[in-house]
């Protein structure tokens, strides 16, 4: 593969900061009140729902765009759980999909199903995490 960007973010670990390379990102970091912190910051889940919701809306418009079908108001929407799993600790995701009217439901799920093939996000999740794709 040709690396044609590369992001750069170093974290001082959950109750802390995380900065971008280019200081165009620059966030407090705190656990969740549902995982003992005080949520006076963001944290890794909500990092990376945002991060998969805008990757899967941009392969989205790339599947549409292919098949001719206009996109443009759809919109993504990720949930990213965290929680117990064995020793440590796993993910799961919800990707929440909506796709304008004009878009019947097989055409649809065609588009969903191939932007998950596009998606960078899906495949490096692909096969170590649970991701539910639902057409709203």
């Amino acid at each position: 593969m040709d690396v044609v960007y590369t992001a750069a973010a170093t974290a001082t670990g959950r109750d802390g900061r995380a900065v971008s390379s280019d200081g165009r990102l620059d966030l407090k970091l705190a656990f969740p009140p549902a995982l003992g912190g005080n949520g006076e910051g963001t944290n890794p889940e909500q990092l990376f729902a945002a991060g998969y919701a805008a990757c899967f809306a941009s392969a989205l418009g790339a599947a549409g765009r292919a098949s001719k079908v206009d996109t443009r108001d759809a919109s993504v929407t990720a949930e990213v759980g965290i929680g117990p799993d064995g020793d440590s600790f796993g993910l799961t995701v919800t990707l929440r999909i909506e796709l304008p009217d004009t878009i019947d439901a097989a055409a649809g799920r065609e588009l969903v199903d191939r932007a998950h093939q596009l998606c960078p996000y899906s495949k490096a999740t692909r096969g170590n995490i649970e991701v539910d794709l639902v057409i709203e």
